[in-house]
């Protein structure tokens, strides 16, 4: 089953089921009039959802209308929990190595998580807004899962099975401000800005085979500037899967319905030492400090350019036959001038 939010002037926006192919769409307001609704009854709205869905798919809902990216928010427009993972360790593993740091063995063995502002979602097609390219500002392609309610310290076999749907992210950093904020002792706050996710969210059956061991089979592809960025295997190199990252959440406090986990940027090894690019025959990079990191152990230091305004990122997942899977983020960076009075 496929799910999308379209903007209609309310904070939670309207709850559309959309076909397989993403070429149709319809409101269900007898059903749910938002996200939310489902998740909150997810046992509830789901068999009448999916019932919709297969009407769609076969062509037999007559008021459908066409599927338009362009009217999405994301699927939550806002949520009441945004935790972001780091599972895929080599990762992290790159961030350590360009600054000569060790990576402890713990990092190998417990995710990193951070909680994110949830607030404030951007749509898939919204520019990123942001007062200064001194800031550093970069993308990162990632996954994420919604799941329902789910009990505090839950193991990571049964947290699986809280997974309601999935979702593409582009987690914008601010790698300017980073630093400081760690420095601080606190972790992220004003260097992890406001989020975008796909326009379509989709239940784990909608991914068939590519849905194994509670991670997404797939290249996650990046197109940077019109060019081909990365396109990692995001079911490789996963060194903790989705159960895992759900459960180290939930260790301590029960997640209530609607919450989002994400898996941190999509990362490969390669079967290199550092990872290499698509231009030099690699799967290249999911976020544009990979770049630098490689550059900085190659070289001595870096040499490409985080985000200028005018830049654009297009994160996007396809399945074998080539069909977008979740509808694409397709975001560019622009100046913000400030509060409008």
């Amino acid at each position: 089953m496929k799910l999308a939010t379209y903007r209609n002037g309310t904070r939670d926006g309207q709850l559309m089921v959309v076909s397989r192919d993403l070429r149709k769409a319809v409101a269900v307001p007898a059903i749910a009039s938002c996200m939310q609704e489902v998740l909150d009854d997810w046992d509830g709205c789901a068999p009448q959802l999916e019932k919709v869905y297969n009407q769609l798919n076969d062509g037999a809902v007559n008021d459908a209308v066409a599927f338009d990216e362009t009217l999405c928010e994301s699927p939550l427009p806002r949520a009441y929990q945004w935790a972001d993972g780091s599972a895929y360790v080599n990762h992290v593993e790159l961030v350590r190595k360009a600054r000569g740091a060790e990576m402890p063995p713990s990092f190998w063995e417990d995710p990193l998580m951070y909680q994110g502002g949830s607030d404030d979602f951007l749509g898939p097609r919204d520019d990123i807004e942001m007062g200064s390219t001194d800031w550093g500002i970069d993308f990162e392609g990632e996954i994420a899962v919604i799941t329902d309610d789910v009990p505090m310290g839950i193991d990571a076999k049964s947290a699986g099975q809280h997974i309601r749907l999935l979702m593409l992210v582009n987690d914008v950093s601010l790698r300017g401000l980073i630093p400081g904020e760690l420095g601080k002792g606190f972790g992220f706050f004003q260097s992890k800005p406001s989020s975008a996710f796909s326009p379509v969210a989709v239940t784990p059956d909608e991914l068939g085979a590519a849905w194994q061991d509670n991670k997404v089979h797939l290249p996650l592809l990046s197109e940077y500037n019109n060019k081909a960025f990365g396109k990692p295997n995001a079911g490789e190199d996963m060194t903790f899967d989705f159960g895992q990252l759900v459960a180290h959440a939930a260790k301590t406090r029960h997640l209530g319905a609607g919450a989002i986990i994400g898996s941190g940027t999509v990362s490969n090894k390669q079967g290199t030492e550092h990872g290499t690019s698509i231009a030099e025959g690699g799967v290249g990079y999911s976020c544009i400090a990979e770049v630098r990191m490689i550059e900085t152990i190659r070289d001595g230091k870096p040499t490409t350019q985080f985000m200028q305004f005018g830049d654009r990122i297009r994160i996007e997942m396809k399945d074998a036959d080539g069909q977008s899977i979740f509808g694409a983020i397709d975001q560019s960076v622009v100046k913000y001038d400030g509060p409008q009075s």
